[in-house]
């Protein structure tokens, strides 16, 4: 048997997360002393210790890893399987978002030393005036955390071109969505996930056409938020004010771009003259 201090030591764990994850249950003592409550561990622990560390450098949470951990024997190698491949996937989202960040700081390194501002990317955003046509869509509406939204991305429209399938409707467009809440709430916002398609059935539903302010972004989503500022400056400037829900149409597929500055989305912005 081992200390609790020697357990420590040799799985470098301290005594205090240790005696931690003793209360949630994550990995707790084979023997504790009824008298003075000194707690000692057995060498067989050693391996579950150094199993549950390895996981947490993979950055998985504790809650992951206590599911990990009480799967049933006969299904436990091949959840920690699934759970590896999801995991790997989510760091290498992490992974490319940085280096997308990477680059754009040595731009705005770049910029700077050409002796331009920082924002002044924020000018090329183009505006354009365009008008729309009404179209039928297929659609989900949501409510969703920007993190929910960002995993789930794929998922939803995969079940709309399921049901575009199974419906054998015709494809008319690339992917998009729809922003139905009224302000930014980090718990949860409002979104509709769409396909455009050719036939107006049961099931689908018709998003109107007409008049709006268009920009065309070649980059990461989380920057669509300067696109979104540059239009509703352009709105004010040129007497405009908005006239419906805005929306954002997928030109490129995330999954299909060698990088996040090969993501090209289009974001519509319905507007009418004051």
């Amino acid at each position: 048997m081992l200390s609790i201090g020697e357990f420590s030591k040799i799985c470098e764990v301290s005594t205090k997360t240790l005696r931690y994850y003793d209360e949630i249950g994550l990995i707790t003592p084979d023997e504790i002393n009824p008298e003075n409550g000194y707690r000692f561990y057995s060498i067989r622990q050693l391996k579950k210790m150094l199993f549950i560390n390895r996981l947490k450098s993979y950055h998985f949470s504790l809650e992951e890893i206590k599911a990990i951990l009480n799967a049933e024997e006969d299904q436990s190698e091949e959840r920690l399987g699934i759970a590896l491949i999801r995991k790997r996937m989510e760091i290498q989202r992490r992974a490319d978002e940085l280096q997308y960040t990477l680059k754009r700081m040595y731009e705005d390194i770049v910029t700077l030393e050409s002796g331009l501002p920082v924002m002044s990317y924020y000018n090329r955003i183009d505006v354009q005036l365009v008008e729309t046509k009404k179209v039928a869509i297929v659609s989900k509406r949501q409510v969703l955390s920007r993190d929910d939204y960002a995993a789930g991305y794929g998922a939803y429209f995969s079940r709309l071109y399921e049901t575009i399938a199974s419906e054998a409707l015709t494809l008319l467009g690339t992917p998009m969505t729809i922003y139905h809440s009224t302000e930014y709430n980090p718990a949860g916002n409002d979104i509709e996930f769409a396909i455009p398609v050719r036939e107006a059935v049961d099931g689908t539903r018709e998003l109107p056409g007409g008049l709006c302010a268009k920009a065309v972004w070649k980059g990461a989503y989380s920057e669509l938020t300067s696109v979104y500022a540059k239009l509703r400056e352009w709105t004010e400037q040129e007497g405009y004010i908005l006239a419906g829900l805005p929306y954002e149409v997928y030109v490129t597929d995330p999954g299909q771009a060698a990088a996040f500055g090969d993501i090209v989305t289009e974001v519509y912005v319905p507007v009418r003259k004051k």
